[in-house]
């Protein structure tokens, strides 16, 4: 039986790149792989692949990780927002299979600006969030995430709100990926979004960058302050959504 690579080699070695990159960010915060590897996975794979990749990887991410920082989650920061959530990803999934791709990419570049330039303009702890924000918060993480996998920086920003512990909100943060991957494993298989050709191949090939990536991040965690690290991800975000727009307006 013969064996054969989804995608020509020199693509796959730029998005174990990629993925190496955005989980030493994830090893790092707790959160971020996503947003920072999606938009340029979107550029080397189809939307409908990339999103369902990238489920994946995070999943194994938290099995690697998130596990052992289980002692520090709290759980009732994450019981607020999951209906919420599983709502926000019902709508989410529909729009993914419904809505064309390349409105889809400019939704996401806008996203990107957006985040990006809160983060940049934010200055000092994050501003304290009473509990009636986790049903926006939830409902939109739910539908980003669902949409792009991109739902784990909104919840961040929830958790940061409630969560003042540096370890308890890197853990709360992993679990809420984690919970999130979950049901969306379940819907993207539902909806046959698993199914799709080298699918699974990639992810594996991907699998080491991933494990050095997380690692990475672990060991820097210590030695790094985390804000120094995020802000020269929204820095290159800023980046990712003009060359997201620049792709996707001109073919509306």
């Amino acid at each position: 039986m013969s064996f054969s690579l989804p995608y020509a080699p020199e693509v796959l070695i730029l998005a174990a790149l990629v993925v190496a990159v955005a989980y030493t960010v994830f090893g790092l915060t707790g959160f971020g792989s996503t947003v920072i590897a999606l938009p340029v996975l979107a550029h080397l794979f189809s939307l409908k692949f990339a999103v369902p990749l990238l489920l994946l990887l995070d999943f194994t991410a938290f099995v690697i990780f998130g596990a052992r920082l289980r002692k520090r989650i709290h759980y009732a920061e994450i019981a607020w927002l999951i209906p919420f959530v599983l709502a926000g990803m019902a709508a989410g999934l529909t729009l993914l299979i419904r809505v064309a791709e390349q409105k889809l990419l400019v939704v996401l570049g806008v996203f990107l600006l957006l985040y990006a330039g809160y983060g940049l303009t934010r200055r000092g702890v994050a501003v304290p969030l009473s509990r009636v924000w986790c049903a926006p918060i939830g409902l939109a993480g739910g539908a980003l995430s669902s949409l792009f996998g991109t739902g784990g920086v909104l919840f961040a920003i929830y958790n940061a709100g409630r969560v003042r512990d540096k370890d308890a909100l890197r853990a709360t943060n992993a679990a809420m990926i984690m919970i999130s991957s979950m049901v969306r494993l379940l819907l993207f298989g539902a909806a046959g979004l698993l199914a799709q050709e080298g699918l699974l191949v990639s992810a594996l090939v991907l699998l080491p960058a991933l494990i050095g990536g997380v690692w990475l991040g672990n060991r820097l965690h210590a030695a790094v302050p985390a804000i120094a690290v995020v802000k020269a991800v929204y820095a290159v975000l800023v980046l990712a959504g003009l060359l997201l727009l620049a792709r996707s307006l001109p073919t509306l």
